[in-house]
């Protein structure tokens, strides 16, 4: 399997993603983000490609750029395989393929996780007038995201931004794993919070454009298929290399199932805790089980690509906060704190990393192919 061509900004994986549409024949469609623009002053954009019939039965959706600079990962996955490489010409007859490319554009385009207003879009899918809110946050928040220090630099009344102290940080961050587990603080911090607007998965306090965004898609794209296969594209857990394909609904009795005859024993479920991933609100396959129309299946997974250990990317993301707190984004995308959140969620440097991506993205996209090849209408299982 040919290594993935990792693009070095946002602007070039677009212009990349864009290309290979345009020569697979896709039908693109483009999202603008209003009142934002990129680092190099270009649009932020939420692009869709679509490769097969109109109206299909059958369909395969793949997003890139949920979580922002994840999207490196994800549009190498969608750019280098699945179109330039043909898996969409793979496709049975009735079955189509749509890529969503860069979801969270800001996030991509600065280097971050989260939006334009810190929100975590795979948090941000939930009843915003009734949210579910995780008191165990509210007990680490304090340590995540430390208050400046009264009289320090950059504290209310002091001109300057104060440094950095990333060994008071990983202490801190030290003593809440010793003091609550590992399991525990995970769950505390990654299950998404609608408290802290300054805080770690946060999850917003009303739908963000990209949601609308993806609504949109949704009912426009999605919701006639009679079968999907749903397929996010993330990075940051699990072992390095190593492509796990998560459970991530349908809502059909037989989802779980079904998930598990395509995907085989490598399908694991943070609700049944055999995932590097602890249950989690909001995430973006809700939006689309919530499109689709009465009789239609979802099979929905996270493909969640292992980087570094959990340590490491949670001080990553600590520091990242930190920067985005003190500093203006056009001024912390150039920091060179900035090569911490690209070493936990983008390790592109890495050969053997990139080859274990493409290799294994090419074998998830196959296996949702042919699991919606052996759907027959008003199949349930």
């Amino acid at each position: 399997m040919a290594d993935v061509a990792f693009p070095s900004d946002y602007a070039r994986a677009r212009a990349d993603f864009l290309r290979a549409a345009e020569a697979a024949d896709a039908r693109i469609r483009t999202f603008a983000l209003p009142g934002h623009r990129g680092p190099d002053g270009g649009e932020l954009c939420v692009d869709t490609a679509y490769v097969g019939p109109p109206g299909p039965e059958k369909l395969l959706v793949t997003v890139s750029g949920t979580h922002g600079i994840e999207g490196f990962c994800g549009s190498a996955c969608q750019t280098g395989i699945l179109l330039r490489e043909g898996v969409a010409r793979e496709a049975g007859p009735g079955t189509g393929v749509l890529l969503v490319h860069a979801l969270n554009p800001y996030g991509f385009a600065y280097l971050r996780r989260v939006n334009e207003d810190n929100v975590d879009l795979n948090r941000n899918f939930v009843d915003h007038a009734a949210p579910p809110h995780n008191d165990a946050y509210d007990a680490v928040h304090a340590a995540l995201v430390p208050p400046d220090s009264p009289g320090s630099p950059g504290s209310p009344g002091s001109p300057a931004s104060p440094a950095f102290a990333p060994r008071e940080l990983v202490a801190g961050l030290n003593a809440l794993r010793d003091r609550l587990g590992p399991q525990t603080l995970q769950e505390a911090v990654t299950r998404g919070q609608y408290r802290h607007a300054d805080g770690l998965f946060y999850g917003g306090v009303r739908p963000v454009w990209s949601q609308r965004v993806f609504r949109t898609v949704v009912a426009e794209q999605i919701a006639g298929a009679a079968h999907v296969a749903y397929i996010d594209l993330h990075t940051g857990l699990g072992e390095r290399g190593v492509g796990e394909p998560i459970f991530r609904g349908g809502r059909d009795a037989h989802a779980h199932e079904r998930a598990r005859r395509w995907y085989g024993d490598a399908l694991t479920a943070s609700e049944l805790g055999t995932s590097s991933s602890t249950p989690i609100v909001g995430n973006t396959a809700t939006a689309v089980a919530d499109g689709l129309g009465p009789g239609s299946r979802l099979t929905a997974i996270t493909l969640e690509f292992g980087t570094q250990p959990g340590p490491e990317v949670l001080l990553a993301l600590c520091a990242d906060a930190w920067l985005h707190r003190h500093h203006p984004p056009a001024e912390a995308v150039r920091s060179e704190l900035k090569q911490l959140i690209r070493a936990a969620f983008c390790p592109a440097d890495d050969a053997r990393w990139r080859e274990q991506i493409g290799r294994r993205a090419r074998e998830v996209f196959g296996q949702a192919l042919a699991g919606l090849a052996d759907a027959k209408p008003g199949d349930a299982g």
